[in-house]
């Protein structure tokens, strides 16, 4: 597909820079990150979803949520093939959502370990309803078949990389609070 903003035309005369300058470079596009650090969709859902009675998420667009591990860990599976193949690939957590869904799902599995401690309703909008400065695709799926292919990299299923994030996140809770208590 060809770049259909600002930002895709820049990143993508990015990357024919870097081919063009190291013909021997693996370039590896992700979508929809989250991890322990930095502002990300979860971190902002989980505040938002501990301090309001609601929050209104965008329901028509699609794409697949990215844990910063997994990313990680389809990098460092590249880096120790030997010769590996130059280009373009894709990496994503495996399967497609909206980010209304993954917001119900991050608020369904975020109370079931403890992240967030009250009710708080999650509803569609569209994104006419949701104005950004970047437009945005409906459709942000990356085909993850080249990496798998290439370089043997396992692709993890979103849902359970966002139980193994949050399962962690409310561990970090703990400890941090069981500190503050004994001061």
């Amino acid at each position: 597909m060809a770049p259909q903003s600002v930002y895709g035309n820049t990143k993508a005369e990015g990357e024919r820079l870097l081919l063009d300058a190291c013909p021997n470079a693996v370039i590896v596009r992700t979508a929809w990150l989250y991890g322990q650090y930095g502002l990300n969709f979860v971190a902002t859902m989980l505040k938002l979803m501990n301090t309001r009675d609601s929050v209104g998420v965008v329901a028509d667009q699609k794409g697949s949520p990215t844990w910063a591990r997994d990313l990680a860990e389809a990098i460092l599976t590249i880096v120790g093939t030997p010769h590996a193949k130059a280009g373009i690939y894709h990496f994503t957590d495996e399967g497609e959502i909206t980010w209304f869904e993954f917001a119900k799902e991050i608020y369904a599995q975020g109370r079931a370990c403890g992240l967030i401690e009250h009710e708080c309703e999650v509803r569609p909008l569209t994104t006419a309803e949701y104005p950004t400065k970047a437009r945005r695709p409906a459709y942000s799926v990356l085909s993850k078949g080249k990496i798998r292919t290439t370089f043997g990299v396992q692709v993890p299923e979103w849902r359970d990389s966002l139980a193994r994030y949050l399962e962690e996140e409310a561990q970090d809770q703990q400890v941090r609070n069981e500190q503050a208590r004994r001061g």
